[in-house]
């Protein structure tokens, strides 16, 4: 089965807000089998979107269309639909009663217009709207499948998940869903990673290969389509394998997980703690593992030394090692390894990253943009040291040098 999904908000083409539900929704249609062949965004305009849904219909066996549901004038999906399809709008007495009693409790005025919220095309199923008001729809007509579902993604994520998805799998005939692994790797390159897979991506049949990057990091998606889990693992285990017999070293997990996630997880198994001296990220190193689920249990806390009166006053740096005309300056090998061990010493940590740089825009101590010395400090172990050399902006300097940090971290713990 072929998919289009159309995105419908005017705030999407001005760039006031990301189309985040579309990559949601392709997920999903993927797991469920069907393939996404186009993607639209079209404005909060009945003729545009009359036209948008006209030439997704002529490609497509089902077209998913998400926003434009609410109750003013400009929400005009199941109007454009409905006139589309020559079909009247009425009302859905059940989510009417819904909407009845949600400003009836509250002691609110309900407005008219809230009555567009329940109104549906005619002869559709209905899709309850467990976080919000707007009720979705699905319908078939000369062989094309239409599901409505609402734009905020709070509302839009479990009305799929709970009903649409259901209500898709019922049109399926015989079609076998995708399975699908992501393999995260860190520390290799997009690139040199496609090298290494180049005849594995060439010669793909079924399973599929597919690189995908961001900044930072690497994934691979391996899939295939299976009647059972059982069937996909036994094309999928021999693809993963030959995989990690060449690039495991640089494979951190086997799931669609961050770094930093990976990092909280193998330390809360060891009973590991973490603690982190930044100077020239500025507490990014911090902000990325404190962002995970659960990781209070692992990390205690960080200090962002951007001066050298704090380099030396909070952990301990000699003057001299920072500064002086002989002196190795605070963007050095020196300087990094006595900012971890000085963290070290005074926590309780088992682990002790440091990063000092210089993230530009200009030079600092005469020493180039891009510069950046990450060290790691560790119970019972000499300390390592990590001389980088990273290109970009500020912004990007500051991110390649923490997940730098992180990635030399992964590896202490990996071995």
């Amino acid at each position: 089965m072929k998919a289009e999904i159309i995105a419908v908000g005017t705030e999407l083409l001005l760039g006031q807000i990301v189309n985040t539900n579309a990559q949601f929704l392709a997920q999903g249609c993927a797991d469920l089998g069907v393939t996404v062949h186009f993607q639209t965004v079209v404005g909060d305009n009945e003729a545009r979107l009359i036209e948008a849904l006209g030439l997704a219909s002529g490609r497509a066996d089902l077209v998913i269309c998400t926003g434009g549901l609410g109750p003013t004038q400009d929400d005009l999906t199941k109007d454009a639909l409905s006139a589309y399809l020559n079909r009247q709008l009425i009302l859905h007495q059940p989510s009417m009663d819904k909407i009845e009693t949600f400003f009836r409790d509250r002691g609110i005025h309900m407005v008219e217009s809230n009555r567009r919220q329940a109104l549906m095309p005619e002869g559709s199923d209905p899709l309850p709207n467990d976080a919000g008001m707007a009720v979705g729809t699905a319908l078939t007509q000369d062989g094309t499948h239409y599901v409505l579902l609402p734009g905020p993604p709070k509302e839009m994520k479990p009305m799929f998940e709970r009903y649409a998805a259901a209500w898709i799998s019922t049109k399926l005939d015989g079609v076998h869903p995708l399975h699908s692994r992501m393999l995260k790797f860190a520390g290799i390159g997009e690139s040199s990673l496609e090298h290494e897979l180049l005849d594995l991506i060439k010669e793909q049949s079924d399973p599929t290969i597919a690189p995908y990057a961001k900044e930072g990091e690497v994934a691979v998606r391996i899939t295939t389509r299976a009647a059972s889990k059982e069937q996909a693992d036994a094309k999928l285990d021999p693809l993963e394998a030959e995989i990690r017999s060449r690039l495991g070293a640089y494979i951190y997990a086997s799931r669609d997980i961050s770094l930093e996630q990976a990092i909280v997880r193998i330390m809360q198994e060891r009973g590991l703690k973490l603690s982190a001296a930044e100077s020239c990220t500025g507490g990014l190193l911090s902000d990325m593992i404190t962002a995970v689920p659960g990781s209070s249990a692992v990390y205690q806390g960080g200090i962002v030394c951007y001066t050298n009166e704090w380099k030396h006053r909070l952990l301990g740096v000699p003057m001299d090692v920072l500064e002086g005309t002989d002196a190795p300056g605070a963007v050095s090998e020196k300087a990094a390894r006595l900012l971890a061990e000085g963290l070290l010493q005074r926590s309780d940590s088992d682990f002790a990253v440091s990063i000092t740089g210089v993230a530009g825009p200009g030079t600092s101590e005469g020493k180039p943009v891009g510069l950046v010395y990450v060290g790691i400090a560790r119970k019972g172990c000499a300390t390592e040291v990590a001389q980088l050399a990273l290109s970009g902006t500020r912004d990007i300097i500051k991110l390649r040098a923490a997940r730098s940090a992180l990635y030399r971290l992964w590896k202490l713990l990996s071995n």
